[in-house]
């Protein structure tokens, strides 16, 4: 694949992860976190993927300032300035409005993908073929382009993109509906229409397109700081976000942007896509040792189990007999010990229910 000077990309590296917890924790937090022990951390995948289409110079990450120097040590050849450090937790609506006010300065010509840091790609070949043939729609169309993939269950841990009309490009559609998380009767009925795709959370778009949508979007962050006809340097771009960041609305880029703009479209697609956010999803997307159980980089041994997760440090070893459809994650100070089925839910709670009982120290 060819590089090209106008191809962008942005990384969203902010979340606290805590689906994941314990393993995933708000001081150190999954996308960190060489989870697989595969040698390289899930932003280090989610770099090496996208510097393959673009100039490393290109690519920028979103992060909150407290895990700024965790990209600067994972991703030293990054250029320190395309790391976009949040002074407070916000969601990726106002992240992505500062990479395109950034990126549209630099290249008016700009086409931009947004992607999270914490997801599996099995296929690269096909991965890289679908973002050329976005990079393509968005350089000669205004638009924001989604990209889908078939459900292969009823997640309702997952975003659903209803498909709308064909247009007259081969294997695009308007967008009918988003659905974040819904339940899971709601999932089911979702997968048995045929009509839904999971949301991977990856969109493109041209920088010029987008930087007008958020004006009429997102009027509190957009027209501040085009207002500001002085803002020129870096410098003073990064301070005049620092002072007004905290005051930008907490809205997500689907609930925020997608959802209420005219012209959205998605591309069905089939690289291999999961979402590693939380254990029930990654136990859906890991290869099986035998009982349909899934260790990862882990030490077990496993008696009359099936269907189980199974996270442990690397020095301890884990017996397990007799259980069935759990989740077993040990990291630092806790042990979590949970049923598998939808466990986004169940791990939250619990994860702050331990914060208020026990402390800061165990979350």
């Amino acid at each position: 694949m060819t590089t090209t000077k106008d191809y962008y990309c942005v990384i969203l590296a902010g979340g606290r992860g805590r689906r994941l917890w314990p393993c995933s924790r708000e001081t150190f937090p999954k996308q960190f976190i060489d989870f697989f022990g595969i040698g390289r951390t899930q932003l280090q995948q989610t770099y090496d993927r996208f510097v393959k289409l673009m100039p490393k110079e290109n690519i920028y990450v979103s992060t909150s300032k407290e895990y700024a120097h965790y990209v600067e040590e994972q991703l030293p050849e990054l250029p320190t300035v395309n790391i976009l450090s949040e002074p407070i937790h916000r969601n990726t609506a106002p992240s992505v409005a500062w990479a395109c006010f950034r990126i549209e300065r630099q290249n008016p010509n700009a086409c931009l993908i947004v992607s999270p840091s914490d997801q599996a790609v099995m296929y690269e070949d096909a991965f890289m073929e679908s973002i050329r043939s976005g990079f393509e729609f968005v350089r000669k169309h205004d638009g924001l382009l989604t990209l889908g993939v078939k459900p292969t269950r009823p997640e309702p841990g997952y975003g659903y993109i209803q498909i709308g009309d064909k247009t007259e490009i081969d294997n695009l559609y308007k967008v009918q509906s988003f659905t974040e998380k819904p339940e899971k009767d709601f999932a089911q009925m979702f997968m048995e229409s045929g009509e839904f795709l999971w949301n991977t959370g990856v969109f493109l778009c041209n920088v010029r397109y987008m930087v007008e949508t958020l004006k009429k979007l997102l009027p509190p962050v957009m027209s501040k700081i085009y207002s500001k006809g002085k803002i020129v340097t870096i410098e003073k771009e990064y301070a005049y976000v620092q002072e007004n960041f905290p005051s930008y609305p907490n809205l997500s880029v689907d609930y925020g942007i997608l959802e209420k703009s005219e012209n959205v479209f998605v591309m069905p697609c089939n690289f291999g896509w999961a979402d590693l956010g939380t254990w029930h999803s990654t136990y859906e997307a890991m290869s099986k040792v035998p009982g349909d159980n899934v260790v990862i980089d882990s030490e077990v041994l496993l008696d009359e189990c099936h269907g189980n997760i199974i996270k442990i440090p690397k020095d301890h070893l884990a017996i397990v007999n007799g259980l069935n459809d759990y989740i077993i994650a040990e990291q630092g100070n806790v042990l979590l010990i949970c049923k598998k089925e939808d466990s986004s839910a169940l791990v939250r709670r619990f994860a702050n229910e331990v914060r208020m009982k026990y402390g800061d120290e165990y979350v």
